[in-house]
């Protein structure tokens, strides 16, 4: 008989959590859409694969790719629905929203590699330039094109239409801008299509077909085979051109950086709340993407130890959630105390007259007006500095002790050290108060007149 385990959660494998959540998606009625183009994409795929085997064209393959990658395209905008319908977890605190972030990267950088195989196989056919058959070259082309340019345009992909806004222009939309602006000048009604800056999807399908249009038409006229793998290293290039700009993007919310575009309008909220009432610092502030569109943050705020804390966590609060929509803020009060002064005379077992002989020195006419802590002039009646401590022995005159060790320089002295009971009763040696010798040499036993010997006679 086995062991029953109540309450026990069933393990699933990794297919079964996988076929769990896209039941989940299918059940959305706005998936079957995106379903649908994804299976009209595969059987699109197969014919253009086969077409290129008939062909032998690689700028047909180059061109196919693109349809590929429209297929990871609809992909990524089944990943987005399915981040909506998730809520956050204890495990994903943030949410499911990276998750779109990283099919946009993974697509983009699929994409460049198809690139780079592509210029990899052209330099092959480089150096033996195979014949290519034009029988269903434009055959594909069109098929190719109208596909690609209907799934960009019937489905609208969020994840890729904010990134084809948000990052950098490519090459090639900075070459083709000034040709749209003197298009847009002759009919204003393309305005909303070519300007700001054309869509780079389009942009690439129509390019890449043109391309292949004129391979066609060069191989018809004139049998110019290596045409066909120039205009395979053509789309190559403009597909990583493309594509890099949207990888570099995708990469830097991946790496939770902040967005350049928001630093200006971030520094601006944060100078507004560090002037708010009971605010006293502001610091620790971390901003990051955290997907498409939405920012995350945490900072931290001193606050009075009077302040309403949960007055100025609103007030905060509201300031930074206009820009930024997930934050953290933690607010403490201030708790710097200032230190206690202390007044209490020193303890007599410090200083114990009967063990120490202490001759006071006559105080300097200048050591009157003093300060002992910052050396500069002080008025009698002023207070005592804020950092001013009862330091034993601080405002003692100096003496000097007189030191009866003898030591063994070779000298005919005495040798070995004296008691520490017999160097406090020898007193203290001081200009004019006996022990008169030992003041400039520290030494009792030697002569203070120059040229004598040890015994104190003179030398011969």
């Amino acid at each position: 008989k086995g062991t029953i385990h109540l309450f026990r959660k069933s393990q699933r494998s990794l297919v079964g959590k996988l076929t769990h959540e896209f039941r989940l998606v299918a059940a959305d009625r706005r998936s079957w859409k995106i379903l649908l183009f994804g299976a009209i994409n595969l059987i699109c795929i197969g014919f253009l694969l086969m077409w290129c085997s008939s062909t032998n064209s690689i700028a047909l393959t180059a061109y196919t790719y693109l349809t590929i990658f429209d297929l990871f395209s609809l992909v990524t905008c089944l990943i987005s629905y399915w981040v909506m319908m998730k809520k956050p977890s204890p495990v994903y605190s943030f949410g499911f929203e990276r998750f779109e972030v990283l099919a946009v990267f993974a697509s983009t950088v699929l994409a460049q590699l198809g690139a780079l195989f592509i210029l990899k196989e052209s330099a092959e056919r480089f150096l033996e330039q195979p014949e290519i058959h034009t029988g269903r070259l434009l055959v594909g082309t069109f098929v190719a094109l109208f596909f690609n340019l209907f799934t960009m345009l019937s489905i609208r992909n969020k994840p890729f239409a904010y990134v084809s806004e948000a990052a950098s222009t490519s090459w090639l939309q900075e070459h083709v801008a000034d040709l749209s602006r003197s298009i847009c000048g002759i009919i204003p009604g393309l305005s909303s299509i070519f300007l700001p800056r054309m869509n780079p999807f389009v942009l690439i399908d129509i390019a890449g077909a043109l391309a292949l249009c004129i391979t066609y038409m060069l191989i018809e006229i004139n049998n110019y085979f290596a045409v066909d793998t120039a205009s395979a290293i053509a789309i190559a290039l403009m597909t990583f051109g493309t594509m890099y700009p949207m990888s570099v993007y995708s990469g830097k919310v991946l790496l939770q950086t902040t967005p350049p575009h928001v630093i200006g309008q971030l520094d601006k909220l944060l100078r507004e709340v560090s002037t708010l009432d009971g605010v006293l610092e502001v610091r620790n502030e971390h901003f990051w993407t955290l997907g498409f569109g939405t920012l995350a943050g945490s900072v931290h705020v001193r606050i009075r130890r009077d302040a309403n804390e949960q007055m100025v966590l609103a007030h905060v609060t509201n300031r930074l959630y206009t820009l930024v929509s997930t934050l953290t803020v933690q607010i403490f009060k201030d708790d710097w105390i200032r230190p206690t002064l202390s007044s209490v005379p020193i303890a007599n077992n410090i200083l114990n007259l009967s063990d120490h002989h202490i001759i006071p020195m006559p105080p300097l006419k200048a050591a009157d007006n003093l300060n002992p802590v910052t050396s500069t002039p002080a008025k009698p009646s002023s207070p005592p500095p804020e950092f001013s401590f009862n330091t034993p022995g601080k405002n003692v005159s100096p003496v000097i002790l007189l030191n009866t060790q003898t030591r063994p320089y070779g000298l005919g002295f005495n040798h070995g050290s004296a008691p520490y009971s017999s160097v406090l009763n020898q007193g203290f040696g001081i200009p004019g108060m006996g022990a008169t010798q030992g003041f400039r040499t520290g030494f009792t036993n030697v002569p203070s007149r120059y040229g004598t010997n040890a015994r104190g006679q003179p030398r011969p």
